[in-house]
């Protein structure tokens, strides 16, 4: 286990390849023909039937169902609590190579099936064939990172040494866990943030997205099929109130890891604040919420067609459902003119049509709810600004918005302050390099940004002053790789967690200092 290779980035797929193409259609095939079952809770690695389900169904043709799921009630996650709890005894006493040995072997797996995974988040959140791919290697990076994360804090720590004393530092678990991922990197951060806890001595109860359980499903059973043991992970599917509510305040819960909206991060944080009757310890929470993110583009940038073409692949890229993804474009009035028409192009030539398609570059949003909030959005942006691509929405067979660009937006209207979730782009003009700087840093949030110059000092002030998690100079601000950017946010973006980071894992332990005093011959 000490000898493992270097981490190395999960290769993403070439489509182009006639093989790679085939395998995928293939995958997708296998995959429907799964269409329709109903899935468990699974408590202890006692599956659970018979409760009343709710369907998953596919955002691209909405009448198709493709699982059904139990609803979890109280009393489940109570149980699932308890199974944890008792499982967390025995598991947190397992050497570190073996917690590590876990991830690994569900990483071989994962590799083995990356496009049946794939193509499920096709099916279920809409993703693309390449967006689709890449949250699947992610899922692997998550694996083979963490796996080796693990083997380092669970090594000696240095301390400094006295004569008088042996002096050790060790990381121990903190104990049960509340896992609640968003359904938009459904299976990559519903993995990573699972994965990241049970690697550390951890257990889970997960509670997958309403939006995405069917993808939660089949990675929890790739788990077990690793060789998780009953009760270090306990899949409890359910709505947020029946079972994400009680899980978040129950007092035998340690830690709560959530990724999603601002709303319901704050919303968690509050009760995890609470110290109900028999709790011991202050509850951790590590969020990661929203984002407003922006992308400047500064007069000095004479390669205009690739700064384009990041901001419309941020932009737009799954339907602009990433908490990573442009929202805002600041541009410099001495190039506005020049620039904006080249996005509206580029935006304009984007696919629409069901993931399925292997040219289709612009699938559905997640579902009929963000969809009409999206339109809302889109018609009072269209007061605000100056509609120049898209704002339609179609709605016959799935929930597809068009890829829209609103310019001429203050900086402070709404949609250049409120995270919308979906394929719109406000587009602000700034009088100067400093003039975008205030407007990129003017919202709640801090998560991505991006800048595009050439000019190196405007560079180097960016990198002082755009106060963001994760900033990225001359390229797209979407797309962060694990091991190389690792992500989170500063304000109310979140708890800036560093997922994919060498800090991460950190989060999901507690020190312990043990001094022993040396006898005297």
């Amino acid at each position: 286990m000490t000898n493992l290779p270097e981490f190395k980035n999960e290769a993403l797929t070439d489509f182009s390849k006639p093989e790679h193409r085939s395998a995928m259609e293939r995958a997708l095939q296998k995959v429907k023909g799964e269409l329709g079952r109903e899935y468990p809770l699974v408590i202890n690695g006692r599956k659970v039937t018979g409760l009343k389900t709710f369907d998953s169904i596919n955002p691209s043709h909405k009448d198709e169902i493709l699982g059904r799921f139990q609803k979890g009630t109280k009393a489940h996650v109570e149980e699932a609590i308890d199974a944890a709890a008792a499982a967390f005894e025995k598991w947190k006493r397992e050497p570190a190579a073996t917690r590590a040995g876990l991830l690994l072997k569900a990483a071989k797996l994962l590799r083995e099936r990356k496009h049946e995974f794939s193509a499920t988040m096709v099916y279920e959140v809409g993703k693309t064939w390449p967006e689709a791919d890449a949250d699947t290697a992610e899922a692997i990076d998550f694996l083979e990172f963490y796996a080796r994360e693990a083997l380092r804090w669970g090594a000696d720590h240095p301390t400094t040494r006295i004569e008088s004393e042996h002096n050790r530092l060790v990381y121990i678990p903190l104990g049960v866990g509340a896992v609640i991922p968003p359904w938009n990197f459904p299976l990559a951060i519903m993995a990573g943030m699972t994965t990241a806890a049970i690697v550390t001595g951890n257990t889970v109860v997960l509670k997958p997205s309403s939006d995405a359980p069917w993808i939660a499903y089949r990675f929890f059973a790739l788990l077990e099929e690793a060789g998780m043991p009953p009760g270090v992970g306990n899949f409890v599917s359910g709505s947020g109130g029946e079972v994400g509510d009680p899980l978040t305040q129950s007092p035998k819960v340690r830690f709560i890891a959530f990724t999603g909206s601002k709303e319901v991060g704050l919303h968690i944080n509050e009760e995890a604040a609470k110290v109900p009757k028999g709790q011991l310890w202050i509850k951790r929470v590590i969020a990661e919420m929203g984002g407003k993110d922006a992308i400047i583009v500064d007069r000095e940038t004479s390669n205009l067609d690739e700064a384009a073409a990041a901001v419309v692949a941020s932009a737009f890229g799954f339907q602009g459902q990433k908490c990573s993804a442009c929202s805002r474009l600041i541009v410099d009035e001495a190039i506005y003119d020049k620039f904006v028409p080249m996005v509206v192009e580029k935006t304009k030539k984007l696919k629409i049509g069901p993931p399925e398609a292997a040219d289709s570059q612009v699938g559905p949003v997640v579902n009929e709810k963000a969809m009409k909030k999206i339109k809302e959005y889109i018609d009072k942006g269209s007061k605000e600004g100056r509609l120049v691509a898209g704002g339609n929405v179609q709605a016959k067979d799935g929930f597809y918005v068009e890829p829209t660009v609103i310019a001429d937006v203050d900086p402070h209207a709404t949609i250049a302050q409120e995270e919308i979730f979906g394929p719109v782009l406000a587009v602000m003009k700034a009088k100067d390099f400093d003039d975008a700087l205030r407007i990129a840093n003017d919202t709640q949030y801090g998560l991505t940004g991006a800048v595009f110059t050439d000019n190196e000092e405007k560079l180097e002030r960016a990198s002082e002053e755009f106060f963001v998690g994760n900033l990225y100079l001359n390229r797209k601000c979407t797309g962060a790789l694990v091991g190389v950017h690792p992500f989170g946010g500063f304000n109310m973006s979140g708890t800036d967690s560093k997922a994919g980071g060498r800090d991460y894992l950190g989060l999901f332990l507690q020190a312990k200092s043990i001094a022993k005093k040396i006898k005297k011959s």
